[in-house]
């Protein structure tokens, strides 16, 4: 009875369809964004690394490194080491794009230095929401091969740890949007970069938030088709 939903047609596929075609299209957004104001020099000159010194130096933080990493758009702060590190593409680029994304891990640091309570509660998250992302899905699969009873409480367990990894994606929007507004405050007031360049940094910083907005509705509707599925399951 419980496999039934594995062979049939499932309508909540559709589900699924829809958040790979939001992120698809937030993947596109944000690359075709980045690499626009890429190629548009900063005024200043000063690069991802000059520009988030500078930032960081003017809130009376010292204790942050500023390291190099491979990749694209792989920047992020790493608060456990007081680490900001940049991509090659910003670590060494003068563009606007480079200094607003430098500018945007910069927030982060400044978040840490502040104790600002969303990042904390992101990073306690942090180990149970790695757990719940794949043991979650794996447990409520394994789940569906049973009747009820052991089925359901496998269901359920496996949805209360996807839950968690849903809790983690909702709590990182108001992180990633505070940063991305401290680095518009941090670039115009230490005149890092114009005002005709702060818009187009902006632009950037708003397409990439949307794939954190795009990373929280695909958490959420795969949450809601679990449920489903489950739900469909008691049902039959």
């Amino acid at each position: 009875m419980g496999s039934t939903m594995i062979y049939r047609f499932d309508p909540t596929y559709f589900l699924v369809i829809i958040a790979a075609l939001f992120s698809i299209w937030a993947s596109f957004r944000v690359n075709h964004t980045y690499n626009k104001y890429a190629r548009v020099r900063s005024m200043t000159g000063m690069t991802g690394a000059m520009a988030a010194e500078k930032i960081l130096h003017s809130q009376g933080i010292y204790d942050v490194r500023i390291e190099r990493v491979s990749g694209r758009l792989t920047d992020h702060y790493d608060p456990s080491s007081k680490v900001l590190r940049l991509s090659e593409a910003t670590h060494d680029n003068a563009s606007v794009a480079a200094v607003g994304v430098a500018a945007h891990e910069c927030g982060h640091a400044l978040q840490h230095a502040q104790g600002y309570m969303p990042l904390k509660i992101r990073g306690s998250l942090v180990p149970v929401a790695s757990l719940g992302s794949y043991a979650g899905i794996l447990l409520f699969m394994v789940g569906l091969f049973f009747t009820s009873g052991m089925g359901n409480t496998l269901l359920t367990i496996g949805i209360l740890l996807f839950s968690a990894a849903v809790l983690f994606q909702l709590v990182t929007l108001p992180v990633e949007f505070n940063a991305s507004a401290r680095a518009v405050t941090l670039l115009e007031s230490t005149g890092i970069l114009g005002q005709q360049e702060l818009k187009s940094s902006k632009k950037v910083l708003r397409a990439a938030a949307l794939t954190y907005v795009a990373g929280a509705a695909t958490a959420i509707l795969q949450l809601v088709r679990l449920l489903m599925i489950a739900g469909g399951r008691n049902r039959d």
